[in-house]
């Protein structure tokens, strides 16, 4: 805590986002509501939201009790998404993160490979590890079983871990909780994959609220709609986020995007040209390694897709 010319200046984390107010909780366990002093820019990031759960930050703190945000502290990571509705512009998602769990449900709603892989390579590129959480199993018979070990058969053999689950009825959930203790974990996933039934499950009290799926689209409706910071009973903290629709990458152009791919940037380093794109390419070991079934075809298909998408028009298209 810290008094400059009159003004009460303290540090804390930004656990709660509503829009334009944040809730930063001190270093000495105060929760104070505030908002983005008018000067405030965020260096080199163009973002809808230069603020974001996880972040630490210095506030000033006014005699009304709120307080303005004046300082961020440099990230350790981030992670981030095309804008909604402003295609040149990201929405940072949480930063300073430990890990992220993604939700994936094979039906009620369906989870594309291509949602999962967009999510993944941003993972990638911001260095969070990421494990896939693949719940509501008791719903899962016949094609949507076999398609759900598909599934975990091929992200585990790429390197991302994956647990199975069933929020409703508890069963895999001590396996869930035992990868939150002590950890910052964003929380994440379509809506109606059952974000927070995990969460009510999980943390005593919090009672957030639960939605249904829609059957004529088989998608899930939106429950949550802020960003928030839940703190675990054995530890760590829960980043609870709105259900996203879709994943449109962004910063990623070129051949960089197959470093975020970790199967195709092991078999890039021999392809027979260093600038190698893996589409048309003569000696092209990434091509040779998807003909024999070494590297997933939805995998590469998703490579193309982030490769071809310039705008985030195309995969909204294909959503």
């Amino acid at each position: 805590m810290l008094i400059v010319n009159c003004k009460l200046q303290m540090k804390g984390l930004v656990i709660k986002n509503t829009g334009s107010w944040y809730t930063v909780r001190t270093d000495d366990g105060r929760d104070i509501e505030s908002k983005i002093k008018g000067n405030f820019r965020l260096r080199e990031i163009r973002s809808t939201n230069p603020i974001a759960v996880g972040d630490r930050v210095d506030i000033e703190i006014n005699k009304e009790g709120t307080a303005f945000i004046t300082e961020i502290e440099d990230r350790k990571n981030y992670i981030i998404r095309r804008a909604s509705n402003l295609s040149k512009h990201s929405h940072i998602i949480a930063a300073n993160l430990d890990q992220a769990l993604l939700i994936v449900t094979v039906n009620y709603p369906i989870t594309t490979t291509i949602f999962i892989d967009r999510f993944l390579a941003s993972a990638e590129a911001y260095r969070i590890p990421v494990k896939l959480v693949f719940d509501k199993i008791d719903r899962f018979h016949g094609e949507d079983k076999e398609a759900m070990e598909e599934l975990i058969k091929m992200y585990s053999s790429i390197g991302y871990p994956c647990l199975k689950m069933c929020a409703m009825s508890g069963e895999g959930m001590d396996n869930f909780k035992a990868e939150l203790k002590g950890k910052v974990t964003l929380l994440s996933g379509h809506s109606g994959v059952g974000k927070s039934t995990i969460i009510n499950k999980i943390v005593p009290g919090v009672n957030l609220r639960t939605g249904t799926i829609s059957e004529y689209h088989n998608k899930g409706m939106h429950t949550t709609t802020f960003s928030e910071m839940i703190p675990l009973p054995d530890g760590g903290y829960l980043i609870d986020t709105p259900g996203i629709k879709g994943f449109g990458t962004i910063e990623m152009e070129g051949v960089e995007i197959s470093h975020y791919f970790p199967e195709i940037f092991q078999h890039a380093t021999d392809c027979r040209f260093g600038n190698c794109t893996h589409q048309h390419e003569p000696g092209c070991a990434v091509q040779e390694a998807v003909e024999q079934g070494l590297i997933p075809l939805s995998r590469y298909k998703s490579y193309l897709n982030i490769l071809k998408d310039k705008d985030g028009s195309k995969y909204r298209e294909e959503y």
